[in-house]
């Protein structure tokens, strides 16, 4: 069996893309592992419809059901190879299973560099957030602990002055900061540790601060992770010769989201554009738009 499309990664971006495509009437399967970044936030709050926030994973169960409404076919599992032959794409499975398909959405998305503190989990998107373009409002002139790492953590600090001037940096990973950054934290008061954290206080989904390795408590209802070095999921382009940034984001046409590789499409946050969950949405829609056109010239 050859599907019409397969859309590798079950986010936001490529759910988008598998409802357009599923009301189109084609023959669609998303391969999805179930790690994504968008399973992670328990709330985004600059969504359109959603004033009290949306989780990520209510996004993805009602996205889901709402494309197999139209047929699209789903599978769990992880890709790990990609090739094209002829003009016929071969998806290979981590388990040795392969899909074939006319045309390649890649929608893997980034994953956020995020230490292994399990406590910070059930927290993010609540409490402890990642983008300030998304969540910088949630600390509106509140106090906020900065969690990072080196001049990352230092530049994030300095950025969310813009919503509050209560800021304390911690540099977990004691990372080098550079002297520039160092005196322009000092110039707006932002307190600074360069020390590990040993426990994070929290309850269900609230902050409540954490525990240096010297004893040292910082008290906060509200904090931010900014590590740096995330992983931006576009191997399976590579194996393609999809073009891609120095950061490893895949280069798109901007109007219909194809790749410089004929019939393969990318979307979402492994797209290099500002990584939010509505962006996601616009890409994966537009992507169903064009490989809907590409599929129509063949017939």
């Amino acid at each position: 069996m050859v599907y019409d499309c397969v859309i590798v990664g079950g986010g936001i971006a490529g759910l988008q893309c598998a409802v357009q495509l599923g009301r189109y009437m084609y023959k669609v399967l998303v391969i999805d592992s179930g790690d994504g970044r968008s399973t992670l936030c328990r709330s985004y709050h600059n969504v359109l419809g959603y004033p009290s926030g949306v989780s990520g994973e209510y996004l993805r169960s009602i996205g889901e059901k709402q494309a197999k409404q139209y047929g699209v076919e789903f599978l769990l599992e992880k890709v790990e190879k990609v090739e094209k032959k002829k003009e016929i794409f071969h998806v290979t499975t981590h388990h040795g299973d392969e899909k074939k398909a006319k045309r390649l959405l890649i929608a893997t998305g980034v994953m956020d560099r995020i230490p292994p503190i399990p406590e910070l989990y059930p927290c993010l998107g609540q409490s402890v957030y990642i983008c300030p373009d998304c969540d910088g409002y949630e600390i509106k002139d509140e106090k906020c602990i900065v969690i990072g790492s080196g001049n990352v953590g230092a530049n994030a600090a300095l950025t969310l002055l813009y919503w509050s001037k209560k800021l304390i940096y911690v540099n977990h990973e004691r990372k080098e900061v550079d002297e520039k950054l160092l005196k322009q934290l000092k110039k707006e008061n932002i307190e600074y540790y360069e020390q590990s954290i040993e426990q994070v206080q929290a309850k269900d989904s609230q902050f409540q601060g954490v525990t240096l390795t010297d004893g040292t408590q910082l008290v906060s209802n509200h904090g931010f992770v900014a590590f740096g070095n995330n992983e931006v999921r576009s191997e399976l382009a590579a194996q393609l010769g999809v073009e891609r940034m120095e950061n490893k984001h895949i280069l798109v046409d901007p109007r219909s989201k194809m790749t410089n590789i004929k019939h393969v499409w990318a979307a979402g946050d492994v797209v290099a554009h500002s990584e939010q969950v509505t962006v996601a949405m616009g890409d994966g829609l537009q992507a169903a738009i064009f490989i809907h056109k590409s599929l129509m010239n063949e017939t």
